[in-house]
């Protein structure tokens, strides 16, 4: 049965939950675990906002081509997963051949985050705008996002339950003037569905994260994959959620995992009151 929030409706605090998955090839193996994980998670504590990981639906170049060329259904289920909740839920990134426009893309794909909301409606869609293209030392050695996908060239801001929330993927993370940007658009949370490399992980995720969130004094949501997709491909996981002063508040480990947390807008307003660093920025 649907949960139907509106009528406890508060909204000086957020319920949020990230869903950490290991997703294979096959959507529809992925969206059976979605759909199981956020049930477990939705079922005694119902949610404001879910976020899925990056590539939630599909792993590796071929199976994204195949998912992009047909993705009704899966956009269909996840739009009801989100009516049936009650809930907004970001699909962590769709591979897609439109850009947001409508138009058609130049060949290549478009890693898109849609947010579907409690009605099952689309509310925003925001196009991954810095690409993977890395040398890395591991089993695979090199990443070439741009050989499959085509950059993104607009953020995006959107509404949950009168809070706003930026939107990255990924990649994005490594690059702070997007999420000055989200910050100066009203951003009071910024979600980054990821798949972070077990060996960048290992050195970067979490500093890189609580950067984000100190410096634009926001929540950050980050749900990344979280385990060996194939022999080639791991992911490091640790998903976890930040606040404005930059504490991990929730976290797990590798695997399939549900973090939960409430955000709370007084943690904000006090951190931002406190420390008005915005105001004080002398170089722009």
């Amino acid at each position: 049965m649907p949960i139907n929030k509106e009528t406890v409706l508060n909204t000086n605090a957020l319920d949020v939950v990230l869903v950490q998955l290991v997703s294979v090839d096959d959507w529809r193996v992925n969206i059976a675990r979605v759909e199981h994980l956020v049930r477990q998670a939705c079922e005694q504590y119902p949610a404001d906002l879910i976020v899925l990981p990056e590539n939630a639906m599909s792993f590796g170049a071929r199976a994204q081509q195949q998912l992009a060329r047909d993705p009704d259904e899966v956009l269909r289920t996840l739009a009801e997963l989100a009516q049936r909740y009650g809930t907004y839920l970001v699909t962590g990134s769709v591979p897609l051949q439109t850009r947001d426009d409508g138009t058609a893309t130049d060949g290549r794909l478009r890693s898109a985050s849609l947010v579907f909301g409690p009605r099952g409606e689309l509310c925003a869609r925001y196009d991954k705008i810095h690409l993977f293209d890395v040398n890395v030392d591991d089993a695979q050695g090199g990443y070439r996002e741009s050989e499959t996908f085509e950059p993104g060239n607009t953020p995006r801001v959107f509404p949950v339950r009168n809070w706003l929330c930026g939107m990255s993927i990924c990649y994005d993370l490594r690059f702070a003037e997007l999420y000055r940007l989200l910050t100066e658009q009203g951003s009071e949370l910024i979600i980054v569905p990821s798949a972070f490399t077990a060996v960048t992980g290992e050195a970067h995720w979490e500093p890189l994260l609580r950067a984000r969130a100190i410096e634009n004094q926001c929540y950050v949501l980050a749900a990344n994959q979280g385990g060996q997709h194939s022999p080639q491909r791991k992911t490091w996981g640790r998903s976890m959620v930040i606040d404005p002063w930059g504490r991990v508040i929730a976290q797990c480990g590798e695997g399939e995992h549900i973090v939960r947390a409430r955000l709370e807008r007084a943690v904000l307003e006090k951190v931002r009151s406190d420390m008005p660093v915005h105001s004080h920025r002398r170089l722009v």
